[in-house]
């Protein structure tokens, strides 16, 4: 297998002191971030061993888990298409573009330099019949499988325009790149780089302020969403039980495509279903938290349909593209584990070896970049794509640091290994060379007899000493595939088993000591009902309060007789006349509203600076409101205005979000939004910025009783 590319991108990459400076930054923050959104959950022992079994659940039994969900995604209204290949998969998108019907919102005419102050539109009826319009304008949230399939460049060949909307996919897109992680696409890019290629690109002027960058992308994307006929977007998960796709962002571009365009396109990849909503409860308490260190992100989806009649906003179609794509062939090869991943990006950030080279150093034989890289790439890679990626599990040191910080509990270490011996779909049966095999067994024989391991050992010093007397190196040709970088450290002429004998914790000092204490360190060490402590400990309501605060959100405490004349006021100073309103929020009194020189909204208006909505209900432990679909409860109105003003009655917290996945009006909405704070990105830098391409501010009415 030919890894001289590789190599050279491993040298370029380790001479890069701008990358190694962005990759630096990315991986310290990242794992700081992991490691304090796991402190506030006490079982998270516990929570990742049930993860890992809710995985081999499905992944063992897949082929019904998928019958299952697509029943009931296709009872709920969901168009499903199966996919065995990337071919097939970019086959069917091409078809449903091609049959597109028009934009849901009229192109906008605002440009990233001005805003215009009026905007007037109309949502069209619900679509029926057949279409013939062939679509101009793809808007696509975060993929990964997109990647994996290369569907962008198949979408421009036949001249449609597709636009990443990622903050990080779009920077990166712009520069005409694949993404350089999964989670933040331009790790890579310095503010500096930005700045630049906005400049070039959008013709603002140069700045390095990353508030600005990232408002500018906002201004340029809002005419890519209000313009797009379709709509494209990933799955993290679905839900077998319900046929419900959950989507996982933090910026609100996966909501506005799902939202906004009367097209919807959802990619899947076939593994990425869970039993139930339980099991789905389950996996977001993980997945955010080692992705990007947050209890909950911003926005959880939960699609179940489309728009429904009498409905104001969401897709008119939806369409789920399940990709196999070599993923049956993975599911029976040893590296079945692999298809575990939920794709959280944790393993990427604690690799020492990631943190030095970045994606784009992943490439295959032919110089393509890998769509997965880092640990669970190296194993994905080849397991799905072929030989042209086998080599990339030779970048790991095995340090297990990837298993470590892996919320599912992957095997990595054990899973690069065999694709070391060569054991993937692909190449089972090649593996090792003969001699590299040979010396494997010879070493597994010594290893196995003490005695005569203690022999080799001091053979091994005695003869290396000769080899390289003046240094602790022996340094190794290029010819031997180890010498490119790596020398071998000389064997120590007293072991460390003699060395142990020796000292007062030898084998014979240790037998009899309780190991009680150690034991309980190493055990799970919080049952499930110590998950609720903090909400025992505190009201709900305070609870609520104080994450939705730490998230950015304003909350205020009001009585009923309060509220509407508080409401005005928070208007009135803002300078806000007109507001995106649901049909009934309660509490809220219209009239109230009216005479004091108010108009509510009732139609889409890309215009307007603020929306009221009410909430299904809102969970304590992550401060996040729950937001259904619904007659009269347009779901723009908590998405397209630069304030969300939510009213919530105290009556409607509730403990967690296992509570809020059990409620009916939870599980029969077309779409939920699970809203936790106001939007946010770190994709430049990892510098925190508020308001990206959802609501810049969340405003919390909270009703007394």
């Amino acid at each position: 297998m030919n890894s001289q590319i590789f190599r050279q991108k491993i040298q370029v990459s380790l001479g890069n002191t701008s990358l190694q400076a962005a990759l630096d930054a990315n991986a310290e923050r990242r794992v700081q971030g992991r490691i304090a959104a796991f402190a506030s959950l006490p079982d998270w022992r516990e929570r990742r061993q049930r993860a890992h079994a809710v995985r081999a659940e499905v992944i063992a039994h897949l082929d019904s888990y998928l019958d299952q969900f697509i029943a009931n995604a296709e009872k709920n209204g969901i168009i499903v298409h199966r996919a065995k290949d990337a071919a097939q998969a970019v086959k069917i998108v091409l078809g449903i573009a091609k049959s597109s019907p028009q934009p849901a919102l009229a192109a906008s005419p605002w440009s990233h330099r001005e805003e215009q102050k009026e905007i007037r539109v109309q949502r069209p009826a619900p679509f029926q019949g057949p279409r013939s319009s062939v679509a101009k304008l793809i808007a696509k949230s975060k993929s990964m499988v997109s990647e994996e399939i290369n569907l962008n460049h198949a979408l421009e060949k036949e001249n449609i325009r597709v636009v990443e909307t990622d903050l990080g996919e779009y920077i990166v897109q712009l520069r005409g790149e694949k993404p350089a992680h999964i989670i933040t696409p331009a790790v890579h890019l310095r503010r500096a780089d930005v700045g630049r290629l906005f400049h070039e690109k959008l013709g603002i002027p140069y700045t390095e302020d990353i508030p600005t960058l990232t408002d500018t992308a906002r201004k340029v994307l809002r005419e890519v969403f209000l313009a797009a006929d379709i709509g494209i977007s990933g799955v993290n998960f679905g839900v077998a039980e319900t046929g419900t796709l959950c989507i996982v962002t933090n910026e609100g571009n996966g909501r506005m495509v799902t939202t906004i365009s009367p097209v919807h396109i959802a990619l899947m990849g076939m593994e990425r279903i869970v039993p139930t909503l339980d099991d789905l409860a389950l996996m977001l308490s993980l997945l955010p938290r080692s992705a990007t260190g947050q209890k909950l992100s911003v926005y959880t989806q939960l699609i179940h349909s489309p728009r429904r009649a009498g409905e104001t906003d969401g897709a008119q179609e939806r369409h789920l593209v399940i990709i196999d794509n070599g993923r049956s062939r993975l599911r029976n090869s040893p590296l079945h584990e692999a298809l575990y991943c939920i794709r959280c990006g944790a393993c990427l950030n604690a690799c020492p070896v990631f943190r030095e080279l970045g994606g784009h150093a992943y490439v295959g034989s032919d110089g393509s970049i890998a769509p997965y890289p880092g640990p669970i790439g190296s194993v994905v890679s080849p397991g799905l794509l072929g030989e042209n990626f086998v080599h990339l599990a030779q970048a790991s040191s095995l340090c297990g640091a990837c298993k470590d910080a892996c919320p599912v509990d992957i095997d990595l270490p054990k899973l690069l290994t065999r694709v070391r011996a060569g054991k993937t779909p692909a190449t089972s049966g090649n593996g090792l060379s003969p001699l590299s095999k040979f010396g494997l067994q010879i070493y597994s024989r010594v290893a196995r007899n003490p005695k005569l391991f203690s022999v080799s050992q001091k053979s091994a010093a005695l003869t290396t000493f000769l080899v390289s007397p003046f240094s602790q190196w022996i340094h190794l040709p290029a010819f031997t595939g180890w010498g490119y970088s790596r020398d071998f450290p000389r064997p120590a002429v007293k072991p460390f088993r003699a060395r142990w004998k020796n000292t007062h914790y030898g084998p014979q000092k240790t037998k009899g000591l309780d190991t009680e204490n150690t034991e309980k360190e190493n055990k799970p060490n919080a049952k499930l009902s110590e998950l609720r402590v903090s909400v025992v400990k505190k009201e709900k309501v305070e609870k609520f309060s104080e994450e939705l605060t730490a998230l950015g959100g304003k909350v205020y405490r009001v009585s009923q007789a309060e509220l509407n004349n508080r409401l005005v006021d928070f208007l009135k100073e803002r300078n806000i006349e007109a507001v995106l309103m649901w049909d009934q929020v309660e509490g809220v009194d219209e009239v109230h509203l009216t005479e004091a020189g108010l108009r509510a909204v009732r139609s889409v208006d890309p215009s307007l600076k603020a929306g009221i909505t009410g909430v299904a209900s809102a969970i304590a432990e992550t401060g996040t409101l729950v937001v259904p679909s619904g007659k009269g409860q347009m779901l723009s109105a908590s998405l397209l205005p630069e304030i969300h003003i939510a009213v919530v009655r105290s009556s409607q917290i509730v403990p967690s979000l296992e509570e809020v996945l059990r409620c009916d009006e939870v599980r029969v909405a077309a779409s939920v939004a699970l809203v936790s704070g106001p939007s946010r990105t770190a994709d430049i830098e990892m510098t925190l910025t508020i308001g990206v391409h959802g609501p810049k501010e969340l405003h919390v009415f909270l009703v007394d009783g």
